[in-house]
């Protein structure tokens, strides 16, 4: 099981390799990526060498905002977190490389790199307080891809997290339900009776959504995830529940896509052994073309 991380690595590299050089030798970059679920991501220097621009691009923002996503940047990147992003993207930080000069940057490129992260991670803390309290929360949709959505309620006992996604081909619908009904059944074990408990349902919402006019086509899906306290206490756990349950549908995916290349590697390789044993077989020649010998020894054809 490969679990896909939760930063992103060109990003880390990038500020990584930066911020070990001398101010004096700073150079202009333009840098632009992607990320999952659409995000992209532009690295720029525009008024200073020493002066970085780090926007993000990200269509759920507008709803994350809604959920405090500005007061979860601006508490873990402080100052440099403008209030104004640059043209054409929903986040922007400001670094001065300068002000950074004989400081530990490790700390703050780890940062950096989970900007998705921490922006994705303010619908979760609302509704982890919101069960702290003893509250209930309306549904917070987070319509972070086409077609899929992210929907979290607080409930005074428990937090549920839904995912809705499509299955494109009918392949990925197949290899999708035996994962997820893997999941389902893995919690029996004694040793992960703990974990959180996972719900699949194929083309109806869960009852939490009946509410909400969604569709119901063949290839859409429905994953359930309800947290409890022990789930999210406050400090690493918590911190790696969200990480962790972020990534869940493109970890769904992965595992779909390298299943079925696995599942593809395995047919060549059975083809290839077939086609082997046709070449090394011999076969048996009609009896019009076989050679006969006379008592002589001479051989002839009928």
């Amino acid at each position: 099981m490969i679990l896909l991380e939760e930063r992103n690595r060109i990003l880390e590299e990038t500020f990584r390799e930066r911020f070990s050089r001398p101010v004096e030798e700073a150079e202009r970059i333009f840098l632009t990526l992607h990320d999952f679920d659409g995000v992209s991501y532009l690295v720029e220097t525009k008024e200073s060498k020493s002066i970085v621009l780090f926007s993000m691009s990200m269509k759920c923002y507008p709803e994350l905002r809604q959920y405090g996503a500005d007061n979860v940047l601006f508490r873990e990147y402080g100052s440099l977190f403008q209030a104004a992003p640059e043209p054409g993207f929903e986040v922007t930080l400001r670094i001065d490389e300068a002000a950074l000069a004989g400081q530990n940057t490790e700390e703050l490129v780890k940062k950096l790199a989970l900007l998705k992260r921490n922006a994705l991670a303010a619908p979760f803390e609302a509704a982890f307080y919101a069960q702290s309290q003893g509250q209930q929360t309306n549904i917070m949709t987070v319509n972070y891809r086409d077609q899929e959505a992210i929907y979290i309620m607080g409930f005074p006992d428990r937090v549920t997290v839904i995912f809705s996604t499509v299955f494109k081909e009918e392949a990925d619908q197949i290899f999708g339900r035996v994962f997820l009904q893997e999941f389902v059944d893995a919690r029996r074990q004694p040793a992960i009776q703990n974990a959180p408990q996972v719900l699949y349902s194929a083309r109806e919402p869960p009852l939490e959504l009946r509410g909400l006019r969604l569709s119901d086509a063949e290839n859409i899906g429905y994953v359930t995830f309800v947290l409890f306290p022990r789930h999210f206490t406050p400090g690493p756990i918590r911190e790696e529940t969200i990480s962790r349950i972020q990534l869940f549908r493109d970890y769904l995916h992965y595992h779909i896509k390298a299943s079925k290349a696995y599942m593809h590697s395995r047919m060549r390789a059975r083809v290839e052994s077939f086609l082997k044993v046709l070449n090394r077989a011999k076969p048996e020649k009609p009896e019009d073309q076989k050679e006969k010998k006379t008592m002589a020894g001479k051989t002839f054809k009928r």
